[in-house]
């Protein structure tokens, strides 16, 4: 097909003008042939995917070969040296993954209602953590001083109301950005910017740690108030902040997180206003905002933070309770958790998928 369409002009420049019945059936197939050249590094790029998903997939094998290894030698090794072992596994096994599961946002599907369920504000989610197979859900109701989080087995139980157990946080939440991470709950807490991690199993707060300069108690919130200065994500990439200051004139700031400490790893100012954003949410290391809150919003802004670059988009959706409170992603199912005027709503993705590789 490369081939044809590169000879393509080549050929209609040298036909015989005689065997067509006028120029201007000449010059449109010309103009078709036009639009056809684009395609040319489209199918370039494919072909290069190709290639490069059969070096992932013998990547797999040799992955596969060396586990069998292991488990043949388990006697041999002591447990801290077989447990690196697995690490260096683990982490080859996240590059390929990444190579094959990231992409760029083109489109979001019509909304799934899962519940109907809370006051207008809250928010719902699953462990954003790729490599987990938990299946539990959890819910927050409210934006302000609230401290009951709702933990459901599935999501089955999540839809039915059964089968729930509820954690007392012992510090209250501001807004609705929180995220499960790991088997964790991160989330802002009440009138400050102290972030904090609480760990479910041990019911026990993990960790806390202020995200210096950040704005807190609605003085850089999203377009619809609600404490949402600070938004906590995760992506296929790792924990995210996005949150504003003072000194950066309150635009958005992408900072992405040690899960560990908290601690700041490296910063980003995307220059657009966070009182103009309704959302945003991160998909393989690029924010995506939308411009409103409220009935007729789009994913309007996008900002990279493997390239430091911006682009304006146009990537509607149906926003069909009429405002939405909390718009998170979530890299295990490729999906968009959303808190919409009290009903929990999900939205498909659907990702340009560009495989980089390592050269």
């Amino acid at each position: 097909m490369e081939t044809l369409l590169s000879y393509a002009p080549l050929l209609l420049s040298s036909c015989n003008l005689s065997h067509f019945p006028s120029l201007v059936h000449h010059q449109e197939l010309k103009g078709q042939m036009s639009q056809l050249r684009p395609l040319l590094s489209v199918v370039e790029q494919y072909r290069l995917d190709l290639q490069m998903l059969a070096a992932l997939r013998m990547e797999l094998l040799n992955l596969s070969i060396i586990l069998t290894a292991i488990q043949e030698e388990v006697g041999a090794y002591d447990y801290e040296e077989l447990q690196q072992r697995v690490l260096l596994l683990e982490t080859r096994l996240h590059s390929c993954m990444n190579k094959l599961g990231c992409g760029r946002l083109t489109a979001v599907s019509n909304p799934i209602t899962v519940k109907s369920s809370g006051s207008r504000f809250g928010s719902w989610m699953t462990d954003a953590m790729i490599p987990s197979s938990d299946s539990r859900v959890w819910s927050m109701d409210g934006y302000y001083k609230g401290r009951r989080v709702l933990e459901y087995r599935t999501m089955g139980d999540f839809t039915k109301g059964q089968n729930f157990v509820q954690h007392l946080l012992p510090h209250p939440w501001a807004g609705t950005g929180h995220v499960v991470y790991n088997g964790s709950l991160y989330y802002n807490k009440h009138q400050s910017n102290i972030l904090v991690q609480y760990h479910f199993r041990s019911r026990s707060v993990l960790l806390q740690r202020s995200l210096s300069g950040a704005g807190y108690n609605n003085t850089f919130p999203y377009s619809w108030g609600g404490s949402s200065d600070i938004d906590l994500m995760a992506d296929e990439t790792g924990l995210w902040a996005v949150y504003t200051s003072i000194p950066n004139a309150g635009n958005i700031m992408v900072s992405r997180l040690d899960p560990r400490s908290l601690e700041i790893l490296q910063s980003w100012d995307t220059g657009f206003p966070k009182r103009s954003a309704g959302e945003a949410f991160m998909i393989c290391g690029t924010l995506y905002v939308t411009n409103s809150h409220l009935a007729g919003a789009k994913v309007h802004f996008a900002y990279n933070t493997n390239t430091s670059t911006y682009e304006y988009t146009d990537i509607p959706f149906h926003n069909q309770y009429s405002h939405i409170s909390m718009m998170d992603y979530n890299p295990r199912e490729r999906a968009l958790y959303t808190w919409n005027n009290g009903h929990q709503v999900l939205y498909n993705v659907t990702l340009f998928h560009v495989i980089q590789s390592d050269g």
